[in-house]
């Protein structure tokens, strides 16, 4: 079944139940899905790897808002934010530990033979085997620290 299926399905569940705050993560998926397939040369499809990358875009798009909301004491706003994401992250594979994370860079580390000053290398590599799994500034604060030692 494909994350535009299970949306639609969760939407009606969500609008017998008059749950608001799943239907508007709901909402928001379903607006990003007709918007990356209505994109030039979608061809109105889009791929597995095309809808883990909007989710993930949603949920950063979401974390960062929060994050301006608590700076602005808006609980209000926070709490509707922090609703959402949770709905988002339903449809995301399990985010990695941080032990986990940690230990998945050192190894593309050991892989690349990386240095220091490799942090590029090891950011490209870790970016595409950690896709959808870990957020990107999760990567690259593991990458840095593990570079630095």
């Amino acid at each position: 079944m494909s994350l535009e299926e299970k949306v639609m399905g969760g939407m009606k569940d969500a609008m017998k139940a008059k749950d608001e705050a799943l239907l508007r993560g709901l909402r928001a998926i379903k607006a990003e899905i007709i918007k990356a397939k209505t994109e030039p040369g979608a061809n109105g499809q889009i791929t597995e790897e095309q809808e883990q990358k909007l989710l993930q875009k949603l949920v950063k798009q979401r974390k960062d808002s929060l994050e301006i909301y608590q700076q602005q004491n808006r609980a209000d706003l926070a709490q509707k934010e922090t609703e959402e994401i949770a709905v988002i992250e339903q449809f995301l594979p399990k985010q990695l530990t941080q032990e986990e994370l940690d230990a998945a860079v050192a190894s593309i580390i050991a892989e690349t033979g990386a240095t220091s000053a490799d942090m590029g290398k090891v950011m490209g590599a870790a970016s595409k085997q950690l896709a959808g799994k870990a957020d990107g500034k999760a990567i690259a604060a593991a990458v840095k620290a593990l570079l630095s030692k």
